[in-house]
């Protein structure tokens, strides 16, 4: 497959794994967040200002992924740098949960798919392809390429 093609893989599968910046904006805006009566006000400012960065760096990273000129593939790094970044703070916010008292599981707002948390189902898969992304573009785009 010549390289052009692989990298418009890799750019799909980034803009793919990019969901993870928009998850909270659908979800957590209804009552078991941000419009939640139970949660002081200055929690949910912060709610707010989490969804609002999250949505912002999406769209950035979508940007740098299609849109910014020139094109390099230093674009693509930064972007699954960012992406990453994004799943380790899900990730330690999951492992930490105990030290501050945190639930990954909520039986009144969130269900499972097969058994599995939603967040923890969808943070795995997630997680799972931006690495095999990675991957296939680090060992199989990237060196064929130096700047398309």
């Amino acid at each position: 497959m010549e390289t052009t093609k692989k990298l418009t893989i890799v750019k799909i599968l980034l803009t793919l794994t990019a969901i993870e910046f928009f998850g909270p904006a659908l979800r957590d805006i209804d009552v078991s967040h941000l419009q939640n009566p139970e949660w002081p006000g200055h929690a949910r400012v912060h709610m707010m200002w989490l969804i609002s960065y999250m949505v912002t760096s999406g769209i950035a990273n979508i940007y740098l992924v299609w849109f910014r000129k020139p094109f390099e593939l230093r674009n693509l790094y930064l972007s699954f740098g960012w992406q990453t970044c994004n799943l380790m703070a899900f990730w330690s916010a999951v492992i930490f949960s105990p030290l501050y008292k945190g639930a990954v599981i909520d039986g009144k707002y969130h269900v499972e798919i097969m058994g599995i948390n939603e967040n923890i189902l969808a943070f795995t898969l997630l997680s799972s392809l931006t690495a095999i992304s990675f991957a296939y573009f680090h060992f199989h785009v990237a060196p064929r390429q130096k700047e398309v």
